[in-house]
């Protein structure tokens, strides 16, 4: 099941992100030979107008092939031959679309499951853990923890945290059609991601209406995008430790995401479509941030750089990319079998 959704969550994030070049090129009259989702051996592909639409083996990645982007052409329509600032729409599109998905997908999340009430009722129960366990269920209003009384989820956080670890706590809620409240003994488990002790359950949720979800939505994808921005400058200062992950920990990330409802996974989504606009705007080599360096480079000498040493460039940033794509995989792969 977590393969299932880590491939659709893969499928999202590449097949915005190269719809945003496809579209702006076409708006810009650039001819577009193939629009291809994935990697490796032609699965399917069908041709409507000037352009073949491909699906591909492994969905790691996607290409919108354009004429004259990475060749010399004279024709009108090729990528080459437009203003520099056609092209640096077309380049940046991609990523903008990542950043616009999300602001949708949170949007959705918001609209269709909701924010957190901040009420002491539980919304969900986890499957697998302490509170299912223990024979908790949704719509239980949790009153106290260790006789410390609960009034909100704030109140249930700071319980939790207050106990050493490996305790167990007595949680007393209060159930809808039964008049005597029930008591649990519950041992919290360690939740590695979050770095606290949880008991399995989630809060209550408020659905919101279209234009608070939209707005929201906006607000809660330029907080990641700044939260995003934050580490990497932690990561190259030395401040933040270096966490990558290729396609396996993904694959991983999404298997657990899962377990724990769709509001998760939609936010996982999220979060993930942020972080490939962002990464995608870094001026590395071979991504569309080095691209977008050298059209301003251009720009400024009001003309254009020597196209095979910019490939050149680009050609080297992809196999250093490539490159870093095994390393973290081989990483993915020995952590979850070390576990």
């Amino acid at each position: 099941m977590g393969i299932v959704v880590a491939i659709l969550i893969f499928c999202v994030l590449i097949i915005t992100h190269e719809f945003g070049h496809l579209i702006v090129a076409k708006l810009n009259g650039v001819y577009c030979h193939e629009f291809a989702i994935g990697m490796g051996p032609k699965i399917t592909s069908f041709k409507k107008s000037e352009t073949e639409y491909v699906i591909r083996a492994f969905p790691i990645g996607g290409m919108v092939k354009m004429m004259g982007e990475d060749e010399d052409s004279e024709d009108p329509r090729a990528f080459n031959q437009k203003k520099v600032w056609q092209r640096a729409s077309i380049i940046f599109a991609g990523p903008a679309m990542n950043l616009l998905t999300a602001c949708v997908v949170f949007a959705i999340a918001f609209m269709g499951i909701g924010v957190a009430s901040g009420s002491n009722v539980i919304g969900d129960v986890i499957k697998g853990q302490a509170a299912e366990a223990a024979g908790m269920l949704a719509g239980d209003k949790i009153i106290s923890i260790n006789g410390q009384i609960t009034e909100d989820w704030d109140d249930i956080s700071t319980a939790i945290a207050s106990v050493p670890a490996g305790q167990s706590l007595g949680v007393v809620v209060e159930r809808s059609g039964v008049s005597a409240p029930f008591a649990f003994e519950i041992v919290p488990y360690f939740d590695e991601e979050s770095g606290r002790y949880l008991l399995g359950v989630e809060a209550d949720r408020e659905t919101m209406g279209f234009f608070p979800a939209v707005w929201l939505g906006i607000k809660q994808s330029v907080k990641m995008t700044i939260l995003i921005f934050q580490t990497l400058v932690g990561m190259f200062t030395g401040t933040v430790p270096v966490e990558l992950a290729g396609p396996v920990g993904v694959v991983s990330l999404v298997s657990q995401t899962a377990q724990a409802g769709i509001f998760n996974v939609l936010f996982l989504t999220g979060f993930l479509c942020v972080n490939i606009g962002i990464f995608n705007l870094l001026p590395f080599p071979a991504l569309d941030g080095s691209r977008l360096v050298f059209l301003a480079i251009e720009g400024i000498r009001r003309k254009p750089l020597d196209p095979q040493k910019e490939g050149m460039v680009h050609f080297v940033g992809l196999m250093l990319l490539f490159a870093l794509m095994i390393f973290v995989t081989y990483q993915d792969i020995v952590r979850l079998i070390t576990g």
